[in-house]
């Protein structure tokens, strides 16, 4: 839980192809802002590879790719805005949206938060590192150790899919790593700026009472359209 949280039950709920659907295509369209061309935009190729994996179709991909970039005319509107605060038991998280309505994202985000703090920019960041993310899976027997030296991690843990490994790099090191861990032994299925948490509350210190409040809340603040993703101080 430490570098993205994952909801317990967070498949089942994602099973809803068209919500997945919507947040790739928002991402694609907010990356294709620096250009149409993959192999020039890193954040691109990425968005177009997770797309892939989630069976998007080559239509509705390159509608995408060409809404963000303007080529029709009708270049993106989506605004990326985050939100600081903390769940129920003072579980410390960040919420980052993509939305076309800043007012009812907020509007939204406030009555999700009324079992939680909704706190001002700035007051929880301060217990999160901002990082690279880097999800990978080994291709044979590579060793994820070696892939994270070699190829200038600053460090690794288990992925949010089984199988994968989570490496951690500086931000400005995101694309050099990504790019380097081909040649390690991993195939890379996502790559991101994101956070992780320097002092995460334990699990295992909350009641189960207290541990079903605070999933509760982190879900129904998943579930909300424009939250792309949720960083958490919780760690099993």
């Amino acid at each position: 839980m430490g570098a993205q949280w994952k909801a317990k039950h967070r498949e089942t709920a994602a099973n809803a192809k068209g919500k997945i659907m919507g947040k790739l295509s928002k991402e694609i369209q907010i990356a294709a802002r620096s250009g149409a061309d993959p192999e020039m935009n890193p954040r691109l190729r990425l968005a177009i590879v997770q797309a892939k994996k989630a069976s998007m179709t080559r239509e509705t991909l390159e509608r995408a790719i060409r809404k963000g970039a303007g080529l029709d005319g009708d270049a993106v509107q989506y605004s990326a805005v985050s939100y600081e605060g903390f769940a129920p038991h003072q579980v410390p998280l960040i919420v980052e949206c993509l939305t076309d309505n800043v007012n009812r994202t907020v509007a939204q985000i406030r009555v999700l938060f009324r079992k939680g703090q909704l706190g001002a920019s700035g007051s929880v960041a301060w217990d999160f590192n901002h990082v690279g993310m880097i999800e990978a899976t080994a291709e044979g027997d590579a060793d994820p150790e070696m892939a994270a030296i070699e190829a200038g991690a600053q460090d690794f843990e288990e992925g949010e899919e089984e199988g994968s490994t989570l490496f951690i790099t500086d931000t400005t090191d995101l694309d050099a790593v990504q790019k380097a861990l081909p040649e390690h032994g991993f195939s890379v299925t996502s790559a991101k700026i994101g956070y992780t948490p320097k002092n995460p509350v334990s699990a295992a210190s909350l009641s189960a009472e207290a541990l079903a409040e605070v999933e509760a809340f982190l879900e129904a603040i998943d579930e909300n359209d424009d939250v792309q993703n949720v960083y958490v101080g919780l760690t099993a």
